[in-house]
Parts: C-alpha cells; structure tokens; sequence
C-alpha cells in the first residue's frame, strides 16, 4: 500500500479529496504511531528506564554517557577555568565595600603554603590558615591547590598528566574558599589572591617571616594561634607570609604529633569547620556513585532526593583506606625515623593507639619493627581481612553491610582483595575507588569524592600515618560520630 501511495501524483494542500474518508485512507502521521507494536516498545523503554532507575539510577547512567563522552574529547587534564572564574566573580571582590572587608579590610595571604604535596596535607594546612586568619580578624587570601607554581598548566606525577592548579571551587566551599559565615557573624570573607593583589599593592604589604608570627617549631598548635592572632593584630593592613620562609607557620612537623590536638576546641566550633562543605562536583560524584555503598531499595531510589549533603552518616557502611603504590617507601622513611600516627588521628577519645616499637642497640629499627610499621601502614591482603574482621566484631562494626575501599592500588590487586574480603561471608556490597564513574573534570579530584565516602561511613578503617585518614577522622569527629567508629591498620 506504502508503495502505491508513493507512486501518486502530489495534491496540493487545498486541493479537494479524492473520495469520503473511509476505511483505506491514510492516516495521519500521529495515528500510525498507534500500533500495538508501538506501544510494546514504548512500554518497554519505560520498564528499562524504571530497572535502570531502582537499581543504578538515572544520574549513573547519565553519568556513564558523560564519561564516554568526556573521554572522546578531551585528550588532557581539565583546567578547572570555570570554577577559576566563578572565584573571581565573588562578591567580596569589591574595593567599594565598607570595612572590614574592601579597600580599607584587613587581609592574611600566606605566600609560603604548601605545594607540591598530595591534597591531604594542603586540605589540613589550608584549613588552619582560614582559622587563624578568622581568629584574627582578617580576610583569608586564598589559592590553587598548587602541585607546581611554575606557570605551567600541567606537570607530570609518576607519568601521567596532572593539573598543575586545581581552583579551590572544584574542591571544597564554605568560608575558607570565599563561603559566607553564619548569619550575624561580621568576620570578613575570603578573597581569591588576583583581589588581593587589587587592594593590596605590593608596596602596601607587610612582609614577614612565618616565624616572626609565632613559635613554629615546638609550641602547642592552640599556643601558636593566640600567639598568631595577637601578632596579626599589632600588624599593617595587608599581611604577607614570605614565600622564602623556611617552612610553614602550620608545618608537617605539628600535623605529625599531638601537639596539633590543642587548637581542636577552637578550629571544631570555627566556622571554618562548621561550614566547611566539599564543592558541588564532589557531591556529584558521590551521588552518581551511591550505588556502590549503600542501600538501593526502588523505594528510596525512586522517592529520596539522593542528595549528598547533609553528611549524615551510611548505615552499613564500612570504609577502608588503603594505600599502595610508592607509600611503602614513605612506611619504611616511618619505620627509621620511629615516626607516630598523624595528630589528627591521636584523639585521646580514639580507641586504638600506635607506640613505635623499640629499636636496636645502636638505635635503628629492627626487622621486628620494621614489620609492625608495614602492617600498620602498609598491610598486605591476608592482615586486611583480618583487620576487617576483629573491627566488625566490634560495638561499632555492628550491621556492617557494604565495603568501599578507597586505595590507588592497580586492578589486579584490588580484584584479589574483593574476592579475599568477599569470602568472609554476609557482605551485599564490596567495592572500590576503581569502580566510580567519574566525569573527565572529576577524575583528578578523586580523592576528595573518597573523603566525602569516608567521612559518611559507618566505621572506618584508616592509615594512621596518612594525612587523608587523619583528615577524614577530623571532620567526623567534628560531626561527633562515635570516637570508636574510627580503627586503623
């Protein structure tokens, strides 16, 4: 029929019919959709978007779209150039606004932050310097997270194409990345460093060394703030921390002892932490990915809102920190320098504490204490599942349902952990930082996606050497998860 019809000649639209409409004539081309077989399909299309929806979710199978896309596309790392220009559109970047900000604010840039260093140690450097410039009354002057400040837009980690920069927009907000503090509380807002260099020439800066602003080396962390902000306080409007200053004035020596522990009453009831929040391509990834660490009912993936915020703890939810790669150098660097946990993961309310093992006569680390070094710091898979299995003994690895493994270990070895884990019985869902799908601008933040898994688990399992771990521990025990829902290795 389709034939015949196309072999007539064209009528013109106001031409008049052939004959009454009947039976044989043809149908509009909205009525030929009203096929049973058109309808079959229809119904089917509904019914696979319904399973996608209950048991992966439309914002995974958008993102798996995305990510093949993002693949087809892009040949770099991004440059994060939105989230950069988002920053410099703040609307604190106003020389006209009245004191404490504007013109005639007071501003903190410490020039000399860390760089160079795996985004745990820049995330607890970054957020102390909020807290003492807060303290102090100034405006945060805020950067990149910087692994190379040499101009240029990429650098090479272990072979593989990084970002120099990373805008602090594509990792976290709240008040230490230009976030606004609660209502009624008038400290000035952070500023990005290009407003700063605006209302702050350089020569109407204060340049100091981090040292003249307090006792670095062996003071008290809650000392070196009141001495800080004291300092701060007696000093010119625009303060600059030297870049040539021999460390930082929050240095690695402090974040790897107790004596950070003191300034925790002070930075836990801070706006710099009670705000703090990870940005919303963090969130974004941990809600396309939920799947994989919690509970899917089609009744919650069909009515709940999945989003990420607020950071409430997962029923279930078991979280392993595992490092691999060169760490076991940086255990062994541990082991000969009799080295503790990381200060954030020395709370006095932490069950499980690390005494470095005795050394030799001549005051070097046995192969007795060397091992305990590696199983604590670098364990291998037999010590993981026992670790997994003691700490789901526990009050707090009561109902524990699902594992995500948070590691850089390659392929191979994190599929013989599953399966190692998986045999221990009783656990719905067991998977890893291998497994998210990650868009093409949130596969180099990756890490923080992990902290914000981890810092909503049930109990965690962390390295207590690592500054990602004690990270982690800070901003649950800033939430007041249970102390003993945080174990290590």
């Amino acid at each position: 029929m389709l034939r015949s019809l196309s072999q007539r000649p064209r009528s013109s639209a106001y031409d008049l019919p052939l004959s009454s409409p009947d039976r044989h004539a043809p149908r509009q081309w909205w009525a030929r959709l009203h096929t049973r077989r058109t309808l079959r399909l229809a119904l089917f299309a509904l019914f696979v978007l319904f399973v996608v929806r209950i048991f992966v979710g439309l914002d995974s199978l958008v993102a798996y779209v995305r990510v093949a896309d993002d693949t087809s596309l892009h040949s770099k790392p991004p440059l994060y150039e939105k989230y950069h220009q988002w920053e410099l559109q703040l609307p604190q970047h106003n020389p006209d606004l009245p004191f404490p900000e504007g013109r005639n604010g007071q501003y903190l840039w410490i020039a000399n932050h860390v760089h160079a260093s795996g985004w745990g140690n820049a995330m607890q450097e970054h957020l102390l310097n909020a807290h003492l410039a807060y303290k102090s009354g100034r405006s945060f002057v805020f950067d990149n997270y910087t692994w190379n400040k040499d101009g240029s837009d990429y650098s090479d980690f272990s072979g593989h194409l990084i970002p120099s920069r990373v805008p602090l927009a594509a990792l976290i907000r709240g008040p230490a990345a230009g976030g606004l503090f609660p209502p009624g509380d008038p400290s000035p807002r952070a500023v990005a460093k290009e407003y700063f260099d605006q209302v702050c020439p350089k020569d109407q800066r204060q340049i100091i060394k981090s040292d003249e602003i307090t006792d670095i080396y062996n003071s008290e962390a809650s000392k070196m703030l009141e001495t800080g902000v004291e300092k701060l306080k007696s000093l010119s409007r625009c303060v600059e921390i030297d870049e040539t200053s021999f460390t930082q004035i929050f240095n690695i020596w402090l974040f790897g002892s107790t004596r950070v522990l003191s300034i925790w009453d002070s930075l836990k009831t801070s706006p710099i932490l009670t705000e703090f929040r990870w940005s919303q391509l963090i969130e974004d990834a941990f809600t396309t990915n939920r799947h994989l660490f919690s509970k899917t009912s089609w009744w919650s993936t069909l009515f709940s809102s999945r989003n990420a915020y607020p950071y409430d703890m997962i029923p279930g939810l078991l979280v392993l920190h595992i490092r691999r790669g060169d760490f076991e150098e940086h255990c062994m660097h541990f082991a000969t320098y009799q080295s503790e946990y990381n200060g954030f993961n020395q709370f006095p309310e932490l069950p499980e504490h690390f005494d470095p093992p005795a050394r030799s006569a001549t005051n070097e680390a046995t192969e007795e204490g060397i091992q305990t070094y590696l199983r604590h710091c670098f364990p291998n898979i037999p010590q993981i599942v026992q670790r997994v299995k003691e700490v789901r003994g526990t009050r707090a690895g009561k109902g524990l349902k699902y594992i995500y493994i948070m590691t850089n270990g390659k392929k191979p070895w994190v599929a013989e952990l599953k399966d190692a884990l998986a045999k221990t019985g009783g656990w719905e869902k067991i998977a890893s930082s291998r497994d998210l799908v990650l868009s093409w601008e949130q596969q180099y933040v990756a890490q923080s996606v992990d902290m914000l898994v981890g810092q909503r688990a049930q109990a965690l399992i962390g390295n207590g050497f690592s500054s990602l771990t004690s990270n982690i521990v800070m901003l649950r025990m800033a939430q007041d998860f249970p102390p003993d829902s945080n174990r290590f290795w």
